[in-house]
């Protein structure tokens, strides 16, 4: 006959043995939530979908028509890449509404003009959108002249595109050009005919784990903690080739890369100055931005970098070697900035947070400058006023 007593301790046995068990499945979700989280940030994104949709081309006009999104109807010049990247071409800003179109028209559509078509065919369907503008190389896509050059890094050689200054430039300044996190060597070619005007050879290489590029040893971004290597083998070459003072220019995730390369090289007091586009100043508010937009709760976010930094869980992240967040936190590792730095930073970039701009040019008053462009998608501020843009470059490396 059971008692009182027994059933009582025996439910409660169940309570806890249910609340522990509770917990554990909790643990484990978080531990797995928090190993996904961390494994996005440090693998590259080699594999892009397509994320706009032409909806009609007006040949006559001269214009295409695409359904409205956040990039579709972004100011400024873009590209659109077409038939899974074989084709490309580049639109203008969007036009306006034509009298007497319905309203849900103009709310589900936007239109723009096709300023060229640089391969294949444009036409309805599915596309990707091209914040980089042009595609190519810097001879197909700004009649440049170029050369196909490697770069030795710890890695393997890197190939790079040297595109020396305008006739009677001074050969021996130079400037190296890096791109962002799954980006391509592309993204830097809206830099280059300003770079070429002011008379500097340009060097724009890929970087470990590149699309043609040799991979690091286990295939994983290390948010610039090893990249800075091959930037500091761009550095080398260009002072093997001539160059006498060198500037460098980083966007997104090259701008904590060249970080790295300004604080770890033996050949950083080489560098004159430093502009970056978009930068990452601190990856951890970055991940904090991400969490939040993705409703992940801050402690996975914790636990994410946790799993980054521990030797224990490298197995997990299937990486050769700890990334440490806190070390690429410049504003905390302010005094340790050396170079001129300028910073143009959008006010609405929706990846990576201005506000650490902003917080390392407080932190070194004199050094760094920012500029905060007043609108433009990540790393868009050149597609939204290219002028401002090229003036802005062109009177911090004069």
């Amino acid at each position: 006959m059971k008692t009182e007593g027994t059933s009582s301790a025996r439910t409660a046995a169940l309570v806890a043995a249910g609340a522990a068990g509770g917990a554990a499945l909790g643990g484990a979700v978080s531990m797995g939530t928090a190993t996904y989280f961390a494994h996005r940030i440090i693998t590259p994104e080699h594999e892009k979908k397509d994320d706009v949709t032409v909806v009609s081309v007006d040949e006559a006009a001269g214009t295409v028509t695409l359904r409205a999104s956040a990039l579709t109807t972004a100011k400024g010049r873009y590209g659109l890449w077409l038939d899974k990247g074989a084709g490309h071409a580049r639109l203008g800003d969007v036009l306006p509404a034509a009298e007497g179109q319905p309203a849900q028209g103009r709310k589900a559509t936007v239109t723009r003009p096709i300023l060229g078509v640089d391969q294949g065919e444009i036409g309805p369907g599915p596309a990707r959108w091209n914040k980089y503008f042009y595609c190519g190389t810097p001879g197909s896509a700004l009649d440049l002249d170029y050369e196909n050059v490697l770069i030795t890094s710890d890695v393997g050689e890197l190939p790079a595109w040297q595109v020396p200054g305008a006739p009677g430039a001074d050969k021996g300044d130079w400037a190296i050009l890096v791109h962002g996190r799954s980006a391509m060597r592309e993204e830097c070619l809206r830099a280059l005919p300003v770079i070429h005007r002011l008379g500097y050879t340009a060097l724009v290489p890929m970087y470990r784990n590149d699309i043609g590029a040799p991979p690091s040893a286990d295939g994983r971004y290390s948010l610039g903690l090893s990249e800075w290597h091959d930037i500091d083998a761009a550095m080398r070459y260009a002072l093997d080739h001539g160059a006498r003072r060198v500037v460098i220019m980083g966007w997104s995730m090259g701008g904590a890369i060249v970080l790295q390369a300004l604080n770890r090289s033996d050949v950083a007091h080489r560098v004159h100055r430093v502009v970056l586009n978009g930068p990452v100043i601190d990856w951890g508010s970055v991940l904090a931005h991400q969490a939040d937009l993705h409703f992940i709760p801050r402690p996975i976010d914790h636990l994410a970098r946790g799993l980054m930094r521990s030797k224990v869980s490298r197995h997990l992240l299937r990486v050769a070697e700890p990334v440490d967040v806190a070390a690429t936190n410049w504003v905390d590792r302010a005094d340790e900035v050396s170079h001129r730095i300028f910073i143009i930073h959008s006010a609405t970039d929706e990846t990576v947070p201005f506000g650490p701009s902003q917080d390392l040019a407080r932190r070194r008053p004199g050094l760094v400058h920012t500029f905060v462009w007043p609108q433009a998608l990540h790393c868009a501020e050149w597609n939204t006023n290219t002028p401002l843009w090229e003036d802005l470059v062109t009177s911090f490396l004069r």
